[in-house]
């Protein structure tokens, strides 16, 4: 079987949210044609893991009913160390999500790499 999710080293829940912290293995099937000479994770993969961690953590509805204000700003790199945080707002049905890592090196040393909003709901409705 090809691996397609991270390694999670860590999380910390709370009632509306979960912060995960997660390696990207090199090994991971989607960096493959991602690019050739310079490998980074596919935004759709990261939508996925979103729901993913939503669905297994913060038991949110299983339907796909769309997204919002979906940014990508800095790539995800193969073996990076990121954070992954997740908030379910159960009213509006909505979780948003956005990817973290630290980066001593920079000005900002908090890079955000991807956010959004995705509205889930029950299958049917």
């Amino acid at each position: 079987m090809q691996k397609r999710k991270p390694t999670l080293l860590a999380h910390q829940q709370s009632d509306q949210g979960v912060l995960l912290q997660l390696r990207v293995d090199e090994d991971i099937l989607d960096f493959t044609g991602h690019f050739k000479a310079f490998p980074i994770l596919p935004g759709v993969t990261q939508i996925d893991w979103a729901i993913h961690y939503a669905n297994k953590f913060l038991n949110v509805p299983t339907g796909f009913k769309g997204m919002e204000v979906i940014k990508f700003q800095e790539p995800i790199l193969p073996n990076s160390i990121i954070s992954l945080d997740l908030m379910w707002d159960s009213e509006k049905q909505k979780l948003s999500f956005n990817y973290l890592s630290n980066d001593a090196t920079r000005e900002e040393p908090v890079v955000k790499h991807s956010s959004g909003k995705m509205k889930l709901g029950n299958k049917g409705e």
